[in-house]
């Protein structure tokens, strides 16, 4: 059997173990499959179950006792949720719970990542640099990786980039506080799209910023009189917009609408923070970013690479031309200190053209397992929930047809072990509380066809009287 045979089993074993595992959750430690009986079992070598079962047992899901076997352990109890948490502390608690289905999460690389080989380019760099090939501090990110994101960034003489505007920070939700920080935009209002990431607006609150949310209108679009209705209504500082795809519907914005809401925007002369983290997970190609449309002088973007690469890569960034000195002083006082070879694996594999690749091939597996979802959900809960099929990333916004108790369709769902996000999640006001989220990147090996049906059931019996 070759390594890469091995390997394949070696994960195989430790995937069945894990799933295992996760079903006694719970219990006292139970006795594990002996190692020759669970080398009989899957048809692989006793070797391969070792190494399965030692890499559980550091990481401190079983023990092994001498003479007798191996245990599963039970989960920390700090793990358990909190009958007193909010709903997003509900919602992360039990979304760690090894038993629990996670059916909302946004997690588009776990169908592909560029995990192996940003690792194994890691390494090679490492023979290469055996020392630090530069022992200076470098607070704004390594140099290389600044270049390529300018590059990538650069679609014309008109619409360049540097890597003096570019500012590397260790994720997305580091490099939002320094924005924050250097705008001075604590206390003044902020205006984001609604539905808008629960990361982003509990950011926001802990500036004490007065979240400004701007929703859809009936077809889909934000209006833009809307908007300029709330800009001379409100005292509005900063617009978190998205590039060109909703991250959290999924729907692209129409180049019209997304020009009439530059034009709006850049005549208030509001500071426009572009959220660039799903815009490259459209399906199919497209032109016209929101940043081509705004005013250079009051525009920044904001965009990481863990929705695109995959977890190893948490790296979060700013472009920006207007005044380096500010935000060279705003990287200077948070002094983040990045592992440097990880940064320029990650600019060579974009300088490469692995990146680019690694992206093609994930927008069509996405395409593809959306495509998939949509039809299950039209077929199992077609009754229920009305949804916009997706033009990109990985995630379905529905809305129940009938109106809802949400939050109980939540808890009820947890009693049934399935964690999908409420809408209620995504708004600071209580908007969309008749929307969940659920994901195409969930365990696709476990029942889907199933968990649409305790969904559908869920949602039957939590209807409210009509008016």
């Amino acid at each position: 059997m070759n390594n890469n045979k091995t390997d394949f089993a070696y994960q195989v074993v430790y995937r069945y173990l894990v799933r295992l595992i996760n079903e006694i959750h719970g219990t006292p430690a139970v006795r594990l499959p002996s190692l020759r009986l669970l080398a009989r079992r899957l048809r692989v070598s006793i070797s391969t179950v070792q190494s399965a079962y030692s890499l559980l047992e550091k990481e401190g899901r079983i023990c092994s006792v001498p003479k007798s076997g191996y245990y599963a352990l039970p989960s920390p109890w700090q793990d358990a949720p909190c009958e007193d948490e909010d709903l997003l502390g509900r919602y992360h608690a039990n979304a760690r719970r090894p038993d629990m289905f996670v059916f909302g999460a946004d997690e588009p690389t776990l169908l592909q990542s560029l995990d192996g080989p940003l690792l194994s380019l890691e390494r090679e760099l490492m023979r290469q640099y055996p020392c630090q090939p530069d022992p200076r501090f470098q607070p704004f990110g390594d140099l290389e990786l600044r270049a390529a994101l300018a590059a990538r960034y650069t679609s014309s003489a008109e619409h360049c980039w540097h890597p003096d505007n570019v500012f590397v920070g260790p994720d997305k939700t580091g490099i939002l506080k320094t924005v924050l920080q250097g705008l001075q935009l604590a206390g003044s209002a902020v205006l984001v799209e609604s539905p808008c990431g629960w990361s982003m607006l509990r950011t926001l609150q802990s500036f004490n910023i007065r979240v400004v949310e701007i929703s859809a209108n009936a077809a889909g679009h934000i209006d833009p009189d809307r908007l300029q209705d709330m800009l001379q209504r409100e005292d509005i500082q900063l617009a978190i917009m998205s590039s060109r795809l909703d991250p959290v519907r999924g729907q692209i914005q129409p180049s019209a609408q997304r020009q009439a809401l530059a034009e709006i925007l850049n005549r208030r002369g509001v500071w426009v923070l572009e959220n660039d983290s799903h815009s490259e997970l459209c399906y199919e190609p497209g032109e016209g970013r929101l940043r081509d449309l705004i005013n250079p002088e009051r525009l920044l973007i904001i965009g990481s690479f863990d929705r695109l690469m995959g977890l190893e890569a948490p790296f979060g960034y700013l472009l920006s031309r207007h005044s380096r000195a500010l935000w060279h002083q705003q990287f200077l006082l948070r002094s983040f200190r990045l592992p440097l070879i990880r940064q320029k694996a990650i600019a060579r594999l974009c300088s490469s053209g692995q990146f680019d690749a690694h992206l093609q091939l994930l927008r069509s597996v996405l395409a593809g397992r959306m495509d998939t979802l949509s039809a299950k959900v039209n077929l199992f809960l077609g009754e229920a929930v009305r949804f916009d099929k997706p033009q990109g990333g990985a995630t379905l916004w529905l809305q129940s047809v009938h109106r809802v108790n949400m939050a109980r369709v939540f808890e009820r769902l947890l009693e049934q072990h399935i964690v999908v996000a409420p809408g209620e999640l995504f708004s600071v006001r209580g908007l969309h509380q008749q929307h969940l989220r659920i994901s195409g990147t969930a365990d696709w090996s476990q029942d889907i066809d199933s968990m649409l049906t305790i969904i559908k059931h869920a949602l039957i019996q939590e209807r409210l009287p009509q008016d």
